[in-house]
């Protein structure tokens, strides 16, 4: 007897009719002998609708109420889909994330989780009965409800997993796995049929949308074999686990990319000790966060410090900078918000030369200027012009054969 978890997201439980369906899936893996844990995220919508709300009664919502509020909507899907495995004739039972004892920080609206009593939900397996829990939520140590974030439920479902010792985690979404690159960009992307989580963290920091970062981490620090399903198709999806040496491993794995970037570049800045601190400082004070740096010494004693930052934070960044140029009597603020970044991702990378030097002469054949650049042991990571985007994944897609299963390109 297998245990699992599986994880519905809004689209998948977006309707009656699609609750059933997902009822009758699991209805299956239980007559069957296994045990299933069922985490469900609210029907597709409702967080909006919810938030919306909310901002009709304060600009600035409360964020303590605004986790109670928002907690409800994964409640409405729980209670009706144990309904629906009832009335398949399949026992099941529904928890909230504070009836299954999943205790986070006090941290309302992005909390993370502390610890999870597993005792009920042991209970109710070992009873022969499906377990529904609301995903996204918790309590903290006073009671009070948590949530966890945009794309919690990947997470609850993640550590629910974790303390049962569960055989699989299942996360079953909108596409049937993880694919070498977005299929919209390059229809010619092959789903991956599996990735290491080292890969999937890349690939989900990067910009791949498939999996919360958070639910990655969780899962490759205790060891959770992750699964990526379609809600709507049969098939084995990707799966998601360590490293495995193999003959046929893939240099690189996918091209991710990410089109919610700008470029801050302040120039002439002396170059002393601390100049790097009293950038970037501010901009941390302001709490945006900051992807790639680049820092240039000229021959003058100053410098031109470059990074990047989310676009949604752009105008304020920029803001803080000028002001800092004024206090650093550095030279000028120039700023660009019309950049993507692109990058592979292979843990390949590792025992091969010549990666980075093949992808900047694919960028450069296409005549692609890159602006900016980053490494890791397994990833390389360029920013370049926004109207560049397609071009540069569909040559990198095709440079690295990813249309390809590895064994195919083995020489």
């Amino acid at each position: 007897m297998a245990v699992y978890v599986y994880k519905f997201g809004g689209t998948s439980v977006g309707s009656v009719e699609r609750i059933q369906a997902v009822a009758e899936k699991v209805k299956l893996t239980h007559d069957r002998g296994d045990q299933v844990v069922v985490v469900v995220s609210a029907m597709s919508g409702e967080t909006n609708r919810l938030t919306d709300l909310a901002g009709q009664i304060q600009q600035k919502p409360v964020s303590r109420e605004m986790d109670v509020l928002l907690s409800t909507g994964e409640q409405v899907t729980m209670a009706l889909l144990s309904m629906a495995l009832i009335e398949l004739g399949c026992p099941a039972r529904s928890y909230t994330g504070g009836q299954v004892c999943i205790e986070t920080d006090n941290t309302h609206t992005k909390a993370r989780i502390k610890r999870i009593d597993d005792a009920k939900i042991q209970a109710d397996l070992n009873a022969g009965k499906v377990v529904v829990v609301a995903g996204f939520q918790g309590v903290d140590e006073h009671g009070n409800i948590t949530t966890l974030g945009r794309g919690g439920s990947d997470t609850t479902a993640v550590a629910l997993a974790a303390a049962l010792k569960a055989d699989e985690c299942h996360i079953y979404t909108d596409v049937d796995g993880v694919y070498t690159t977005d299929p919209r960009v390059e229809p010619k992307a092959r789903r991956l049929d599996k990735i290491t989580f080292e890969e999937m963290l890349e690939m989900s920091s990067l910009g791949s949308k498939i999996l919360q970062i958070r639910s990655v981490e969780f899962a490759g620090k205790y060891n959770v074999a992750l699964r990526v399903l379609s809600s709507f198709s049969e098939g084995r999806g990707t799966l998601i686990t360590y490293e495995e040496s193999a003959v046929e491993q893939a240099l690189i794995s996918g091209i991710a990319f990410n089109k919610d970037e700008a470029k801050l570049t302040i120039t002439g800045v002396p170059d002393i000790p601390g100049a790097a601190s009293k950038i970037l400082g501010p901009i941390a004070d302001a709490n945006i966060e900051i992807d790639m740096i680049i820092q240039n010494v000229a021959d003058d004693a100053t410098t031109d410090f470059t990074f990047t930052v989310h676009r949604n934070d752009f105008a304020t960044a920029k803001e803080i900078l000028t002001d800092t140029c004024k206090e650093l009597s550095a030279r000028a603020v120039t700023a660009d918000d019309g950049i993507v970044k692109v990058s592979i991702v292979g843990v390949g990378m590792r025992s091969h030369a010549g990666i980075a030097s093949k992808m900047f002469k694919v960028l450069a054949e296409e005549a692609i200027n890159i602006k900016m650049i980053a490494t890791s042991e397994i990833k390389i990571s360029v920013v370049v012009d926004e109207k560049y985007l397609e071009l540069a994944v569909r040559a990198l897609h095709a440079a690295f054969e990813l249309e390809k299963d590895p064994k195919e390109t083995v020489s």
